[in-house]
């Protein structure tokens, strides 16, 4: 791997995570308008949000540390985890052995660190939202963390660019379609949308792990939720369908950003067809979800 590839594929990566999340964002809106008989506002409208909230005052409601700065340490990790998913190439621009124990570890360093921002405000409906965060956070990380152990099992090593290399090369086997299925079947909690947002549930807990958060802050944790939905989508379209891959780095891109759309398309509609679920619901669903999936876990020491 060359040097100019890593700056390249860097460059688009984060292009693609972090300032493509709010147009997916927009689009997301739109179409759930649309869904409802509205209008709705224009595309670009979450980068104007962001923009506006750049420009508030940043309100403190605690003098805790913890409380300013881990807003700021969402976006970077997201930005860090994205250098980790592999969208030009087979290999991601990050690759080195034990890279899937570090993406597991950033990811969850996203959800920590809004979990934190709301346990500081010293809120009472913050806490209702970092308590509901942090029940889902252990519920459904799991999924993904045993999915890419699965992969990494079929494909004899821990570095995310092998995994994808070896699947795109034998093709989905038992293990690899189960692992698959549930990391879809997650999806949705992954990213924290209806019927799994019940830790921002605004007519419940007005916004919950949000509620204090004014200006950049609340614009970095906005910014950094958009993200972490283009994010884990990516994950899916790339490590558990990456097909098709050509040598052409631009079409690659091209292909990712049709799987993308199309990926949170069908989120969107999940978003607005469905109701919210209650937490108890939510912990159900993803722990059955979590135990299901450890069966990919065994097939694959299997060799099946």
């Amino acid at each position: 791997m060359n040097f100019g590839f890593i700056i390249y594929s860097s460059i688009v990566n984060l292009f693609i995570v972090l300032i493509l999340s709010p147009f997916f964002d927009g689009f997301t809106r739109k179409v759930r308008a649309l869904i409802h008989g509205r209008v709705g506002p224009p595309p670009l409208q979450s980068y104007y949000d962001i923009i506006k909230l750049m420009g508030k005052e940043d309100l403190k409601s605690t003098i805790n540390p913890l409380f300013r700065l881990s807003p700021y340490l969402s976006v970077v990790s997201v930005g860090m985890a994205s250098l980790l998913i592999p969208i030009t190439d087979l290999i991601p621009p990050l690759n080195f052995w034990g890279d899937i124990f570090l993406f597991i570890y950033i990811i969850t360093v996203v959800g920590i660190a809004i979990i934190i921002t709301a346990s500081a405000s010293e809120n009472p409906f913050a806490y209702i939202g970092a308590s509901r965060k942090m029940m889902l956070h252990l519920s459904v990380e799991p999924i993904l963390a045993i999915a890419l152990i699965t992969g990494a099992i079929n494909a004899g090593s821990f570095r995310i660019g092998d995994i994808v290399s070896w699947y795109y090369t034998n093709g989905p086997n038992v293990s690899m379609l189960l692992a698959t299925v549930c990391v879809f079947l997650s999806l949705q909690a992954l990213i924290g949308k209806i019927p799994f947002d019940i830790s921002e549930a605004e007519q419940e807990i007005a916004e919950g792990v949000l509620i204090e958060l004014s200006g950049p802050k609340y614009a970095c944790v906005k910014w950094s939720n958009m993200s972490r939905q283009v994010l884990f989508c990516l994950v899916f379209t790339q490590i558990f369908c990456p097909w098709p891959i050509t040598t052409n780095f631009l079409l690659n891109i091209v292909i990712t950003l049709f799987k993308l759309t199309v990926i949170i398309f069908i989120s969107t509609l999940i978003e607005a067809l469905n109701p919210r679920l209650r937490i108890d619901q939510a912990l159900k669903y993803n722990l059955t979800l979590a135990l299901f999936s450890l069966t990919s876990i065994f097939l694959a020491l299997l060799g099946v």
